[in-house]
C-alpha cells in the first residue's frame, strides 16, 4: 500500500478521498487553487500545495503544476478524482513517466476508451450491443447525410471526444444534417480540442443504467451491480439510485458480466464504469461509453454493496489484487443519491455563488451526506455548482423516496442571493412515473421550474399512474 498520495481535486471528492486515505494511514497531500486554500479538504489533509490561482485552467488543470507538487511533497500516487484530469491520457502518462503511480487505468487504455468511436468498435467485437451507429469518426457532412439515410432518424452527432453531455446534437430531419455537423464540430473543438464525430441512432424514450466495475492487474474482475441515473436535465445527472427500478435483474447481472469481460480483455485496471441506454419497449440495451474514473454518483453503490469504492482503487493502484469474487457481491436494500448544486432552477438553473451564511445538514438513520459545505464557506464562481451528495439508505425503494424526501426537506443553504435545487428535487421524487420507477431521461423536462409547496407526500396508491411520455429524449456522454 502507498504510504503517501497526492489528492489533485477539490470539493466533496477531495474531501472523500482524504478521508479513506486517513482511515488506510496514507499520508495525504492536497494540490489546491487559491480558491479553495481554506477549504475543508485542505485542512483535512496532512499537507497542501497551492498549483494556481482560481481558474482551473491555471490550477487543477496545470498539469506541469500538479506533477511537480507530488514530486516535491514525496507523493508516491495521484488521485484525481472525477473531473478535470481524472480522464485526460496524457496527465496519466506523464505521471507514469514521472514514477508516480495514477490512481486510474494505464494512460494508453484510458486513451482508446476515452475515445468514443474506438471504444464503440472494442465493446462492438466483445459482443456488447450498440445503437445502429458511425464505426469509425465521421470524415465530413457528407458522411454524416449518408449515415442518416442508413440508419433513420432521429439521429445524434456527438464528439468523439466528449463527455459531461457537452459536445452533441440530436438531428431530426435530413436538412439539417449538414449544419448540425458543422455547430457541433465547432463546439467539440472550442470545448475538447477535437473536432471529429460520431453518430448514432437517437432513442426519444430511454433509461440511462450504467453497470460500475472493478478490476485488478492480476485478471480478477467484479461488477457491483448497477445503477439508474435516468433522473438528468441537459444530459447531466441529478438523482441516482441502485438497483436500477423495473428492470430484469438477472438480465443486468449477465450485462455486468458482460462488461467486465470486455474491460478485462480491453486491459483495463481500477474502478470504471459502462454507460448503456435502456429502451423499455424493446427491452434491450446498448452500450455509450466507459467512464474511466471514480463517478459522481459511487455512494449509492456503496451503500448497497458495504464496499468502500476509493479504498479498492488505492488497493488495486498499489498493485494488490481485489481477494474476492463476482459470488462475494452481496447488494441490499436500496440507495438514493441527490446532487444538490447552487443553482436557481426558476433562472434556468443559473449559477448562484456567493456566502453561506446558515447551513442545515441532514441526519437520522442511513443518511450519508458528502460535503465540502460549511457556514462561513464562500461557493467560488470558477467550478461545477456540486455543493453535496445526499445519500440515504432503506431496505425499499419506496422506504429510499421517503427517507431522501425527508432528508431534502431538512436541508438549508442559505446566504445573500444563494438558491439550491433542493426544492426541484423533492418535487422530481413525488412525481408519480419516478415513484412507479417508470420514469425516463424525459421526466425532468416536464416538471415545473418553480417548486410546489411542501407538502405530504403522495400516497402509495398513486405510485401506478404513469403520465403521457414525454416529446423529449436523450442520448448521454
Amino acid at each position: 500500500m502507498f504510504t503517501s498520495v497526492l489528492v489533485a481535486n477539490r470539493g466533496e471528492i477531495a474531501l472523500r478521498v482524504v478521508r479513506t486515505c486517513q482511515e488506510l494511514g496514507i499520508r495525504t497531500i492536497v494540490a489546491h487553487s487559491a480558491a479553495d486554500r481554506d477549504s475543508a479538504a485542505v485542512r483535512a489533509a496532512d499537507e497542501s500545495v497551492q498549483v494556481g490561482p482560481g481558474p482551473s485552467k491555471a490550477s487543477y488543470l496545470n498539469i506541469p503544476a500538479v506533477v511537480e507538487a507530488a514530486r516535491t511533497r514525496g507523493a508516491e500516487a495521484i488521485h484525481p478524482g472525477y473531473g478535470f484530469l481524472s480522464e485526460n491520457p496524457e496527465f496519466a502518462e506523464v505521471c507514469e513517466d514521472e514514477g508516480i503511480v495514477f490512481i486510474g487505468p494505464p494512460a494508453s487504455v484510458m486513451a482508446q476508451l476515452g475515445d468514443k468511436a474506438i471504444a464503440r468498435g472494442i465493446m462492438r467485437e466483445a459482443g456488447l450491443p450498440l445503437l445502429p451507429g458511425s464505426r469509425d469518426a465521421l470524415d465530413g457532412p457528407g458522411a454524416a447525410l449518408a449515415l442518416a439515410d442508413e440508419i433513420g432518424f432521429p439521429m445524434i452527432l456527438k464528439a468523439v471526444a466528449g463527455g459531461g453531455g457537452r459536445g452533441m446534437r440530436v438531428v431530426r430531419d435530413r436538412d439539417d444534417v449538414e449544419d448540425a455537423y458543422a455547430e457541433t464540430r465547432a463546439a467539440a473543438l472550442a470545448v475538447f480540442g477535437d473536432g471529429r464525430l460520431y453518430g448514432e441512432r437517437y432513442l426519444d424514450s430511454a433509461r440511462h443504467v450504467e453497470i460500475q466495475v472493478l478490476l485488478d492487474a492480476h485478471g480478477g474482475g467484479v461488477h457491483l451491480g448497477a445503477r439508474d441515473c435516468s433522473l438528468q436535465r441537459r444530459h447531466q445527472k441529478l438523482v441516482e439510485e441502485s438497483p436500477a427500478p423495473e428492470v430484469d435483474q438477472a438480465a443486468l447481472a449477465e450485462l455486468g458480466t458482460h462488461t467486465v469481460g470486455a474491460l478485462l480483455d480491453a486491459g483495463y485496471v481500477g474502478a470504471g464504469t459502462a454507460e448503456f441506454l435502456y429502451d423499455p419497449a424493446r427491452r434491450g440495451y446498448y452500450f455509450m461509453e466507459v467512464n474511466c474514473r471514480l463517478q459522481v454518483e459511487h455512494p449509492v453503490t456503496e451503500m448497497v454493496t458495504g464496499i468502500d469504492l476509493v479504498a479498492e482503487q488505492l488497493r488495486v493502484a498499489a498493485g494488490e489484487p481485489l481477494g474476492y469474487g463476482q459470488a462475494d457481491v452481496v447488494t441490499r436494500g436500496a440507495a438514493i443519491e441527490c446532487r444538490l448544486n447552487a443553482e436557481d432552477p426558476a433562472r434556468d438553473f443559473r449559477p448562484t455563488p456567493g456566502l453561506v451564511t446558515r447551513l442545515v445538514l441532514p441526519g437520522g438513520p442511513f443518511v450519508r451526506v458528502d460535503t465540502h459545505l460549511e457556514t462561513g464557506y464562500r461557493i467560488p464562481p470558477f467550478y461545477d455548482s456540486l455543493l453535496a451528495k445526499i445519500v440515504v439508505w432503506a431496505p425499499d425503494r419506496a422506504g429510499a423516496i421517503a427517507r431522501m424526501r425527508r432528508a431534502l426537506t431538512e436541508t438549508v443553504v442559505d446566504g445573500p442571493g444563494l438558491a439550491t435545487t433542493a426544492p426541484f428535487l423533492r418535487d422530481a421524487l413525488d412525481h408519480p412515473s419516478f415513484r412507479a420507477g417508470t420514469h425516463d431521461t424525459s421526466l425532468i423536462a416536464t416538471l415545473p421550474t418553480s417548486p410546489a409547496p411542501t407538502t405530504a407526500p403522495p400516497t402509495a396508491a398513486a405510485a401506478p399512474v404513469t403520465p403521457a411520455p414525454a416529446t423529449v429524449g436523450t442520448s448521454i456522454t
